[in-house]
Formats: structure tokens, sequence, C-alpha cells
């Protein structure tokens, strides 16, 4: 029996599947790697570093190696596992999981209302010129407006709606402003997809004579999915951003953004318990980046691979 060789160049197929497993181990190995390289970092500097600061080069850039700014590694990590106060058998874990949840819900609002309307705005903006040339600046003004001085203009504004009996709900607002710094990259980032098909492409659609919403959803979309997921990235980095910082501005409770607020006042009795809301935060960001991943992983599973040599 004659046996089936692989062209010339190309590798065996047992090697070419175990090459997605190796990419996500080597990813994961990378990011153990770079979270260790932090600690030590951190370690080393509050090991050799001024206790009181330092200059450089005549400017006070130095940061405090102290107990008190700086804690341990392992005192953050165990002020995890103590109670939150003296009188609640509750954890700061519980607390710090329970903020990063409510925070997270948030997010995926504001970050599908803004995806929504990024989309929504590219395709307006693919099919009228004239509307490209009228939206796209204000889309980049938009992006210059400080979020801090917004967040109370949204819950003030919002609290003055009420339609058929619904009324603004005060965790509305944070996903508004979270949608507002997630819908410009998804919108500029979708626009400049719709529009990357070959104009000799677009002419065989047209001869095809194929309505337009058809070549949009035939031709634009699927050319669009390389632009689209980087944008899907930043939108959800923005959509964090935009809910912790309008949870501290608003005051919103529950959330992880109020607990960096709560836990900051405690700074200087308690510095390790500061920290423990800086990471939560940073767990919601990792968990909006999975998101986007899978996303990645669903939308680019069937596109053709680049050859590798």
């Amino acid at each position: 029996m004659s046996s089936v060789t692989a062209p010339p160049g190309t590798a065996p197929p047992a090697a070419r599947a175990a090459r997605p497993l190796w990419r996500r181990a080597r990813r994961v190995l990378m990011f153990v790697l770079s979270m260790a390289l932090i600690a030590a970092v951190w370690e080393g500097y509050k090991a050799v570093g001024p206790q009181n600061g330092g200059d450089v080069l005549g400017w006070k850039i130095l940061p405090r190696a102290k107990d008190s700014i700086m804690p341990h590694i392992s005192d953050i990590y165990s002020r995890f596992g103590d109670p939150i106060n003296r009188a609640s058998d509750e954890t700061v874990l519980s607390v710090v999981l329970k903020g990063v949840w409510f925070s997270f819900r948030l997010v995926l609002a504001g970050f599908a209302m803004g995806l929504v309307a990024g989309v929504l705005l590219a395709v307006l903006m693919t099919r009228l010129r004239v509307a490209e040339r009228a939206i796209l600046p204000y889309l980049v003004i938009s992006q210059t407006v400080p979020l801090i001085a917004l967040a109370p203009l949204v819950a003030t504004w919002g609290g003055k709606v009420e339609i058929a009996g619904w009324e603004w709900p005060r965790w509305l607002t944070a996903s508004v402003l979270g949608a507002f710094l997630t819908f410009f990259p998804i919108a500029v980032g979708t626009l400049r997809g719709l529009q990357s098909p070959h104009p000799s492409a677009l002419e065989l659609m047209d001869s095809l004579a194929s309505p337009w919403h058809r070549t949009l959803f035939k031709l634009r979309f699927p050319a669009a999915v390389p632009y689209l997921v980087p944008a899907l990235k930043l939108g959800a980095a923005g959509a964090v951003i935009g809910v912790v910082v309008s949870e501290i501005s608003t005051g919103l409770r529950g959330g992880i953004g109020r607990l960096v607020t709560e836990f900051g006042q405690k700074a200087t009795s308690d510095p390790a318990i500061v920290y423990t809301a800086v990471i939560g935060a940073s767990v919601l960001g990792l968990a909006m980046a999975c998101l986007v991943a899978l996303a990645d992983a669903l939308f680019m599973r069937n596109r053709p691979k680049e050859t590798e040599a």
C-alpha cells in the first residue's frame, strides 16, 4: 500500500493540530511569567528603593517604598482572607467579588449598547458618504469630553427621565458612560472594515444586481471582521473604564469603582486593602478581555490562516 505524504514545505497533520494548543499554552505561560516579573520588580524595589521617595536629575519621581505606601505582595493577598471589618464575618475577597460581578453586568450592558450604536453608525456612514463627512468629526470630538465631568451630568439628566411609569435607574448612568467610550472605536473600526472590500468585488456584486443590504451582509461584513475584532478589544477596555469612573464620580454603590473609593479612604491605616480593590478592577478588565477573545475565536474560526513556513 502506498502512503500519502505531505507536500514539501508543509507540516504533518499532527504537528498542525498541535500548533493551536501550543499557542494557547504559550500565552498562558507568558501571562504567568509577566505577573511573576511584576511581583519581582515590586518586591525588588521595596528592598532597594528609598523609603521616602527619591530624586532623579532634580525631579522627585521615585515612589516611596515604605510599607504604608507599598505593602508586600504577600500582605495584599493575605488581606483577601480577612474579615471586611470587626462587626462582619464577610471576607474582603467576598466583597471584592461582589463588586466585580456588579460592575461586570454594567459593563456588559454598556458594551452591548456601544456595540449596537457603533455598528449602526458605521453602516450609516458606509451607505451615505455625506453622513460620514457630517458625523465622523463629531465622533472624534466626543471623545475629548472629560468623562469624570460628564458622569454627574448624565446622572442628573437621567434622573429627570420618566416614560410611561418607567424611571431611569441609577446604574444605567454607568452603563451609558461605558457605552460612550465603547461606540467610538467600534464605529471607526467597523467603518474601515466595511470600506475595505476591493473595488472589483463591489463591482461584481453590482453587476449581479445585488441589493445593497445583500452586499453589506455577504461581502462588507465578512471583510470587516479583521477590523472589528481589534475594535471590540478597545471597546471592551473603554466600557470597563467608563463604568468604573462613573461609579466613582456618581457614588454608585455595589460596584468595584465604589470599593476603590471606600478602600482608598483606609489607605493610611490599612494600605493593603486598597490594592485588593485595584486587583478586583483588573480582574474585571481581564474578564472582558476573555469575552472578546472568545468572540475573536468565534468570528475567525472559518477564516483562512496565513501559510506558515
